[in-house]
């Protein structure tokens, strides 16, 4: 049986031992590097070229954009290196980000082992690999993104706050702020409204919902 060389990126380190330990009970698995932030993640993968990353998106406290970051700068310089992101958070905005950053599969941390290693070895053959919750959301925008316009019933209980904040004119940073979210992912979500609305402007955005009774 050919070995998989998996390599861990968390800035926990009990996570990365944790996983590690579990990891390499698996005669195909060998973890074969770790890293605890995206600078070091780079010089170790161009150390040990792995075939599997695993990814925490949240390298820092506060942001994952750094793990998005990574996840692209990861595929494209290292393509035979596959990214399946192992995070905390199953925000919409991240699992559809991470796939159009390279990322072949996003799984939750609550996952079991045999879960985790079916996702690791269908990354590694090159297929993807979703827990339910984020292949829901992976179903949902593939079908969003064959239709112009929506329903209210595609607007998602997140979108359904920014639209609150939206109509009261406050921007993404403030509207961040009040959700305790960046304003990368208020983009996000606003771009998506904008979609699933058929508007083209923040403010067609809100005269939409109105008449849709989502405000």
């Amino acid at each position: 049986m050919d070995e998989i060389r998996v390599a861990i990126i968390d800035d926990h380190a009990i996570v990365r031992q944790g996983l590690r330990a579990m990891i390499d009970k698996e005669p195909d698995l060998r973890v074969v590097g770790e890293a605890p932030s995206a600078r070091q993640a780079t010089t170790m993968i161009e150390r040990v070229r792995p075939r599997v990353v695993l990814l925490d998106l949240r390298l820092t406290a506060d942001s994952e954009c750094g793990g998005l970051s990574l996840c692209g700068t990861i595929t494209q310089r290292y393509p035979d290196s596959r990214v399946l992101v192992l995070t905390s958070s199953v925000d919409e905005w991240l699992i559809l980000e991470s796939i159009k950053q390279g990322a072949k599969g996003f799984v939750l941390k609550d996952v079991d082992l045999t879960e985790l290693v079916r996702a690791i070895r269908a990354v590694h053959r090159g297929e993807s690999a979703f827990d339910s919750r984020s292949a829901g959301v992976v179903v949902r925008w593939m079908r969003g993104s064959k239709r112009p316009g929506a329903g209210t019933s595609d607007i998602t209980p997140r979108e359904r706050e920014i639209l609150a904040l939206l109509a009261r004119g406050l921007s993404n940073v403030a509207i961040g702020q009040r959700l305790y979210i960046s304003s990368t992912t208020v983009k996000f979500h606003v771009g998506n409204l904008m979609q699933k609305l058929g508007a083209r402007r923040r403010a067609e955005v809100v005269y939409a919902a109105s008449k849709l009774g989502l405000i």
